[in-house]
């Protein structure tokens, strides 16, 4: 989260002013979500959302909870029938580049017939396949992707265009750890959806960016409050919304458009990646596995070329106030994630004290 946005948060702990700055008494945790206060709240949040990501009017920004995960079956739910007939199962079809893409693909199966049109895993995970070697199916409703996979560091620089494979299939992204930290192509997209908590505010928010005509296909077993055409219906305000959450990341799409929208975040963003792979690959101590065409600039993993030194490169991270940089469990070694929010500063600190420790022990 943006230091400034955590400030400014907590000064309107207890008590939110409207735009005039005038106070309204109470804070924003206090509000009916249905009361004037908060619907300004979500309102202005919903519009300068559509605004940095240049959402198209015929696209629905709603807002819902359950994260990435619960979305996995809530996308399925809603699109799997899209061109199914009657009394046939919906099919649905996924490009598996890491583990989040996997699990899309396991929880699918519970709600549609699951294909997977292409894989990396052979290799690891260390590339995405070339989009004309996907094996779509005629008759598949979506085609799920992952725009960038956290654990193995590998995302997509432009989402790929499937009627250039002669598909009408439409394109699903998860674009959890990667929503505004790049322009988004919409005339590729059908839906996209992602949890808040990686670049866009706290934990509890979902965000679900829908095109009008894939609204109205959910299937019968789909409860109401995860029913994209009665969400959209009802402004998400079908249940009550995660207000808090939608009140912090209103706070961080003002700071997103004072730091000058997405193209300056995106440009920040890959100077940030740039100058730790430069570190990375310079290096005889520390290497990454990822094909150069499809390294993530959100999530950066790299390894020890020694092992035996992993335990001590963290506890002298840690020293150096460098939190959080041990690998998933699933794949080891080290993982420097660079969300909107790092600075530069940030990276050019752990770039030296990776520098020091090889000095040290390389």
């Amino acid at each position: 989260m943006p230091q400034e946005v955590l400030e400014q948060a907590a000064r309107e702990m207890l008590d939110w002013p409207d735009a005039s700055g005038k106070r309204c008494g109470m804070g924003v945790m206090e509000m009916s979500h249905r009361g004037k206060e908060f619907m300004a709240i979500c309102a202005h949040a919903e519009a300068t959302l559509r605004t940095l990501l240049a959402v198209p009017q015929h696209f629905k920004i709603l807002f819902m909870q359950g994260g990435g995960l619960a979305e996995n079956a809530i996308v399925p739910l809603n699109l799997s029938a899209l061109r199914a007939t009657a009394g046939q199962q919906g099919q649905t079809d996924f490009v598996l580049t890491g583990s989040w893409s996997q699990k899309s693909h396991q929880e699918a199966a519970k709600y549609s017939s699951t294909h997977v049109a292409a894989s990396g895993q052979t290799d690891g995970f260390v590339d995405i396949p070339v989009t004309s070697t996907w094996n779509v199916r005629a008759g598949a409703s979506y085609v799920h992707i992952c725009s960038n996979e956290t654990i193995h560091g590998v995302e997509y620089h432009t989402l790929p265009d499937l009627k250039g494979l002669g598909s009408d299939a439409a394109l699903v992204v998860d674009f959890s750890s990667q929503v505004a930290s790049r322009p988004v192509e919409w005339s590729r997209v059908g839906l996209a959806f992602g949890g808040a908590q990686k670049n866009l505010g706290p934990a509890g928010l979902t965000l679900v960016v829908v095109r009008e005509d894939l609204l109205g296909h959910a299937l019968a077993i789909c409860p109401s409050a995860f029913n994209y055409h009665t969400v959209a219906a009802n402004g998400s305000m079908y249940n009550t919304p995660p207000t808090y959450a939608i009140y912090m990341a209103g706070l961080v799409f003002d700071w997103l458009q004072r730091q000058g929208g997405i193209a300056a975040i995106e440009a920040q963003n890959t100077a940030k990646a740039q100058l730790l792979y430069r570190a990375i690959d310079g290096s005889s101590l520390y290497y990454n596995r990822v094909s150069h065409v499809c390294r993530s600039r959100m999530n950066v993993p790299f390894f020890l070329r020694n092992e035996s030194l992993n335990d001590a490169f963290l506890l002298g991270a840690a020293s150096a106030g460098l939190l959080q940089l041990k690998g998933h469990k699933s794949v080891g070694g080290m993982r420097a994630s660079l969300y909107n929010a790092m600075p530069l500063a940030g990276v050019q600190a752990l770039v030296d004290y990776m520098q020091a420790f090889e000095r040290t022990h390389g």
